[in-house]
């Protein structure tokens, strides 16, 4: 009696359990291969490299996790869908979705564009990201993005970088007259103000240029990433610091269009995304940095030189010019600049008394 008592229970339970299995199996399949989100990401960096391409790319596989594999990102570094500075037009066309990169590079388009990366004698790392966030750059930034049907979040930094790789001494203003130097952005209209010929060329393509003597000297970040590109091969003085790019904040531009059609909520996971790397990166080259610049010094035999106070007061004035230049430009660029000194000016004066003072105080008790 009691087995078929048991009996009869497992077969109900069994009933149910079909009934529940069949009401289920009722309900549609989940839509995953409609609601996929297919990206195109180009970028201006090279394959592979050190934080600024890696960067890159763990930016969009971190956009692939945290959709869940929903966001379908195909990354493209430069060259292998179009060329590192034909990226923006790619991204405002409509053609791909999203770009990485340093703003500054399209600063023909508009002179504007130059302060969302680096400008001389501009911010450092905390202050760029107080600027965006709470001073009102990124509404600036925004208004000159929607131009070109972009949107644009903050997406890695580099830090203050090096002054630049040269195959002589810069002992004063004069030594830069007919030098042909790798420098993009209002950077190098500063260095041609001195006589200089800048040339805006790609991470790929600078190596091959300074060996082959196409140009003389050159820029590009810091101990970590030019160890790995070897220019001490080409170039014995390595100078510190650099005016031209003292936090170089890289950018995720999206087309506008394409963006706000996604949900609220995966549009706020795109910028979460870009926000994360935003820290990650800058903390990475700060890990690295030192290190390299230790062995660039002990292992390649670098010398390091400081520009002096006479070459750096040049810069000041050369720049001086130039932003004269730009806020002639339009509006937006005098209003952009306008925001830039008044942020540089209210957030400097705390960073002098906070940061600046205490390393200061610090690196002397420590004999650093």
């Amino acid at each position: 009696m009691k087995k078929n008592v048991k009996r009869r229970d497992f077969i109900k339970k069994a009933g149910l359990a079909g009934a529940a299995a069949a009401a289920v199996s009722s309900f549609p399949a989940p839509a995953i291969a409609a609601d996929r989100v297919d990206i195109a990401m180009v970028a201006t960096w090279p394959r592979d490299f050190p934080g600024l391409g890696t960067g890159a790319q763990r930016f969009a596989e971190r956009l692939s996790t945290l959709s869940d594999g929903r966001f379908n990102v195909e990354y493209f570094a430069a060259g292998e869908r179009v060329g590192a500075f034909d990226s923006f037009d790619e991204v405002a066309s409509g053609n791909a979705q999203m770009y990485h990169a340093a703003d500054y590079y399209w600063k023909g388009k508009h002179p504007a564009w130059a302060y969302f990366t680096a400008v001389p004698f501009g911010f450092s790392y905390s202050e760029i990201n107080a600027w965006i966030r709470f001073a009102g750059g990124q509404e600036l930034w925004d208004e000159l993005a929607d131009g070109y049907g972009l949107k644009n979040f903050m997406c890695g930094n580099t830090g203050v970088q090096m002054g630049g790789w040269f195959n002589k001494e810069i002992n004063s203003a004069s030594d830069f007259k007919g030098l042909k130097m790798r420098m993009p952005g209002l950077g190098g209209d500063v260095i041609a103000k001195l006589g200089a010929s800048p040339v805006s060329l790609p991470g790929g393509q600078i190596y091959e240029n300074l060996v082959s003597g196409a140009i003389d000297a050159t820029e590009w970040v810091g101990p970590w990433n030019d160890a790995f590109m070897k220019f001490y091969e080409a170039a014995k003085y390595y100078y510190y610091p650099g005016m031209h790019e003292p936090a170089s904040m890289l950018a995720a531009g999206c087309n506008k269009s394409w963006l706000t059609s996604l949900s609220a909520s995966d549009q706020a996971m795109i910028e979460a995304a870009a926000t994360c790397e935003n820290d990650i990166m800058m903390s990475e080259y700060n890990a690295n940095n030192g290190s390299s610049l230790k062995k660039l010094i002990d292992e390649q035999g670098v010398v390091l030189k400081e520009f002096n106070d006479d070459v750096y007061d040049a810069f000041s004035e050369a720049s001086a010019e130039v932003y004269a230049e730009v806020v002639e430009h339009s509006d937006l660029a005098r209003r952009t600049h306008e925001s830039f000194v008044n942020a540089r000016a209210e957030i400097g004066a705390w960073m002098k008394l906070s940061d600046g003072a205490y390393l200061k105080q610090r690196n002397r008790a420590l004999g650093v």
